[in-house]
């Protein structure tokens, strides 16, 4: 699949040929986009036309064939989020909009006085389900994920994603998720929390474990175990940056999986529902199998404030070799 070209005359070609409702959607986590900074328009461009990173991800996923993008954010920023980033993107894709709350519960739930955090990825997603008519690709708001790894997903959901739908829950299902080399995923400026797969010979996920201070040292990669003591961990390692293919039934699976979190830590402060650990279950249950999509593009993100003239350079060489436009939205 190529990833070339002008994602408008893309938009337009896939209209005319009168299949736009096909096409996998795009969900972007995108709740807490700006928390740190203050606001969203203090967010800081890597792009030389103030594009920030979430720009070049809608970019990306236009050229490999996605037809709408559902924004997952909070209620209180929408204003800003239409202004800062809605407006340049609405003229290229279809846009929508859905809100993640505490107070977004299923019924029988409500929201514990002291709970202040969000309920997590897996609910982000959830969100969204009302605004996704079909297969659709997940991803985080604040990273950059590459043009390669759009088009993978892409691909794969033109295969075996759309044809899964509500129906098929009982089923064992087919998703996708983009592997990135550890190397390629690590900051130069502190540790980094990454989960590490395990890949079948046949390129299926095995299951995912989250290791926290991943660092990069001199003599190699090293993550700190419980312990407080340092192991070594091959720099080739697949890794997950969460950018995820399913299929419309996803959202069945995902909604029992929120139930039964729900039911066990609904009263407990900190807990949160994270659409890995949702993943792993339904491969341990044999009700999901997920391929992994090797990629090696360079994920780069804001991890750190040190990371930000790392992440320009990172996009000028982009924009010199031709990959994207100096200016991209035109």
């Amino acid at each position: 699949m190529t990833v070339s070209g002008d994602p408008d005359a893309a938009r337009a070609g896939t209209a005319r040929a009168g299949a736009p409702d096909s096409r996998p959607s795009l969900v972007v986590m995108a709740a807490g986009i700006g928390s740190r900074y203050g606001g969203l328009k203090q967010v800081d461009p890597v792009g030389p036309s103030g594009e920030i990173i979430l720009d070049y991800s809608v970019y990306d996923a236009i050229r490999a064939g996605f037809g709408r993008v559902v924004f997952v954010i909070r209620r209180e920023i929408e204003s800003d989020f239409r202004d800062t980033i809605g407006r340049n993107v609405d003229p290229h894709i279809e846009t929508a909009y859905a809100f993640q709350e505490l107070s977004a519960l299923p019924h029988g739930f409500t929201v514990p006085p002291e709970r202040k955090k969000p309920w997590g990825t897996a609910h982000a997603v959830l969100c969204a389900r009302d605004e996704v008519p079909g297969a659709f690709a997940a991803i985080n708001a604040d990273d950059f994920y590459g043009p390669g790894a759009f088009a993978a997903i892409s691909e794969h959901l033109e295969g075996v994603g759309v044809a899964e739908t509500d129906a098929d829950v009982d089923a064992p299902a087919e998703y996708s998720m983009a592997g990135y080399r550890l190397r390629n995923t690590l900051s130069e400026h502190g540790h980094v929390s990454r989960g590490v797969c395990e890949v079948t010979a046949d390129g299926f996920l095995a299951g995912i474990v989250e290791r926290e201070t991943i660092t990069l040292f001199p003599d190699g990669v090293m993550y700190e175990g419980p312990d407080g003591g340092w192991t070594p961990i091959p720099a080739d390692s697949t890794v997950s940056m969460n950018i995820w293919g399913f299929g419309a039934g996803f959202f069945e699976r995902l909604d029992a999986a929120f139930h039964e979190f729900l039911r066990r830590n609904v009263d407990t402060p900190g807990a949160e529902c994270y659409l890995p650990a949702v993943v792993n279950d339904l491969i341990d249950e044999g009700r999901a199998r997920v391929r992994v999509l090797p990629t090696d593009e360079r994920w780069f993100g804001i991890t750190y404030r040190e990371d930000m003239p790392t992440a320009r350079t990172a996009i000028r060489q982009r924009i010199d070799g031709g990959v994207y436009p100096e200016q991209l939205w035109g």
